[in-house]
């Protein structure tokens, strides 16, 4: 049988809010040694277009960020927060800092090995956060750098999720660019993270 596609590094190559909104419902795989797979179905995002996103002040002072964001589209990129990382995917062309941000996803298979590597009591809280999810799914910094259609993390495409589905708010977090309408969510789903909207 032949693999499913990837979303290879075309698909991040332009702006990332319609990125952003375009990656709810598609499956995070990560590939763990010795071949067994955890999945994932991506249930909110959030966008970062630094030549229009105030809140991008910050990247000067993350070391390696600014390179890193402005590298080749579809390269992932982890953003260390409270000493916790986050999955982001960069976006865009080569030379232009903008990036996605993975927010949290619905375990679709490998539960059991994600509660390994993230004990929890209430099942939602193991991948309904962009920590949270991280750490799930054995994500780690190693990856950092790699393509997103690698063979130990990728994602495969899903049916999209109609709009009427989709709710759009205020990005998590921020002081800065609050009001942009760049967090996308799956609207009832309860794996979307707690996380309040800035604005």
């Amino acid at each position: 049988m032949q693999a499913a596609p990837r979303l290879s590094a075309a698909f991040f190559d332009r702006d990332p809010v319609a990125v952003a909104r375009e990656l709810l419902g598609q499956t995070l795989v990560r590939v763990l040694e010795g071949g067994e797979r955890l999945t994932a179905r991506i249930v909110e995002t959030e966008a970062y277009d630094c030549p229009r996103d105030p809140s991008c002040f910050v990247i000067a002072r993350l070391p390696g960020a600014a390179q890193a964001l402005a590298g080749p589209p579809g390269r992932v990129y982890f953003h260390s927060t409270y000493d916790h990382h986050l999955l982001n995917i960069v976006c865009r062309e080569a030379g232009v800092q903008a990036t996605i941000l993975i927010r949290a996803a619905e375990p679709l298979e490998g539960e059991e090995r994600m509660r390994a590597f993230r004990p929890v009591k209430r099942r939602l809280d193991l991948t309904n956060g962009p920590a949270k999810l991280v750490q799930a799914l054995n994500i780690g910094p190693e990856l950092g750098g790699q393509p997103i259609d690698g063979d130990a993390l990728h994602i495969l495409p899903a049916p999209a999720v109609p709009d009427e589905e989709v709710s759009v708010t205020a990005r998590v977090g921020l002081r800065r660019g609050a009001e942009l309408p760049w967090r996308f969510l799956i609207a009832g789903n309860p794996w979307v993270s707690p996380g309040k909207p800035s604005a």
